[in-house]
């Protein structure tokens, strides 16, 4: 493989506008709609505080979603970082687009408030806390049964 001279990446990095988000999808799994359709809403809620949206097709069921963004360090240098804010492999499935948006939302403004999307998140992670308090009742019972 032919290696890039610095010159050309540096070319290319000057054409790169942050935050930018890449969704790498399965054409094979034809996941390409749900790719665009994920763009679409982070691009409806964002708008311009994103630097780019970026769909790239590939193979082998993939889905995942990536951001690059800028970081200032104590020195005042800005440094380019890589998250992955969701994998379909390591998460299981495809997120839900509230939770993209909360998670896109973490890293590039934090303080942003997303309305009716927070409010469904908060209202979905209390359940899921009860439910969880049930079955660990539901434990201690069968303990308590045991003994």
């Amino acid at each position: 493989m032919e290696s890039i001279p610095n010159e050309d990446k540096k070319t290319a990095l000057e054409h790169v506008h942050l935050p930018r988000i890449s969704i790498k999808f399965c054409t094979q799994c034809r996941w390409m709609l749900r790719a665009a359709y994920f763009a679409q809403e982070l691009l409806s809620t964002f708008s311009t505080d994103l630097g780019e949206v970026a769909l790239v097709p590939m193979t082998g069921g993939v889905f995942t979603v990536t951001i690059w963004h800028g970081t200032a360090s104590d020195d005042g240098q800005i440094t380019t970082r890589e998250s992955i804010l969701w994998d379909r492999k390591r998460d299981g499935g495809f997120p839900e687009v509230k939770a993209l948006k909360s998670l896109v939302r973490n890293v590039i403004a934090p303080e942003r408030d997303l309305g009716h999307t927070d409010r469904a998140l908060k209202a979905q992670q209390s359940g899921q806390k009860e439910k969880i308090r049930e079955e660990e009742s539901k434990d201690a019972k069968a303990c308590e049964d045991c003994q």
